[in-house]
């Protein structure tokens, strides 16, 4: 399976490399030629190589995926691998990040793209989100919700309204309480039921 990094390097190593891949004869055997990259046991640290020259490497997660393509004829593009992480390199002075994650993508619409782009996890109760579930199942199922004060109920004929199977359905209103976490606008509306004359 194939799995494919972004390199950025700083731009005297960006020169180095490009005069090595344009080198129409190049020496493997020459010591200021070789190229290498070494990581640690925890795999987010390394040691870039160039010649005789050794820059810190750090593996970071690009904020969004990037898909890389292949052609062959300038017009025909086959998609080779999704991109998720780079391979920053940098001067041997510079700090190492303190996150595992870029701030920033790849191009200049990305820029902030974690806090511009995606929106916050929002903090959500896991007790509450159980409880709104469960009452939204009992609802679909036909029953009602727990902790539901009714308070008054009221029969009427839906004549001009609906019509099964020319049937008169008869409509149930009660005024409902609901719970609080339910976070209606209103405490207070309609819950309606509904069933034919012959099978209520």
């Amino acid at each position: 399976m194939e799995e494919q990094f972004i390199l950025r390097v700083p731009p005297n190593v960006a020169e180095q490399i490009e005069r090595l891949l344009n080198e129409s004869n190049p020496s493997s055997s020459s010591e200021d030629k070789s190229l290498d990259l070494q990581f640690t046991e925890d795999g987010r640290s390394g040691e870039f190589v160039i010649g005789d020259e050794h820059f810190p490497a750090y593996l970071l997660d690009l904020p969004s995926v990037v898909e890389s393509y292949k052609t062959y004829d300038d017009n025909s593009l086959v998609k080779t691998a999704d991109i998720s992480q780079m391979i920053m390199v940098r001067e041997s002075g510079d700090a190492a990040p303190d996150v595992i994650e870029c701030r920033h993508g790849l191009t200049p619409p990305m820029r902030d793209a974690r806090k511009r782009r995606f929106r916050r996890e929002p903090d959500l109760n896991p007790e509450l989100v159980s409880r709104v579930e469960k009452d939204l199942l009992k609802i679909i199922a036909g029953g009602t919700a727990d902790n539901l004060d009714i308070l008054s109920s009221q029969l009427f004929n839906l004549v001009n309204f609906i019509k099964l199977s020319l049937k008169l359905m008869v409509v149930e209103i009660l005024l409902v309480d609901y719970p609080s976490y339910l976070l209606c606008p209103y405490n207070k509306f309609v819950y309606l039921t509904w069933g034919s004359r012959d099978n209520p």
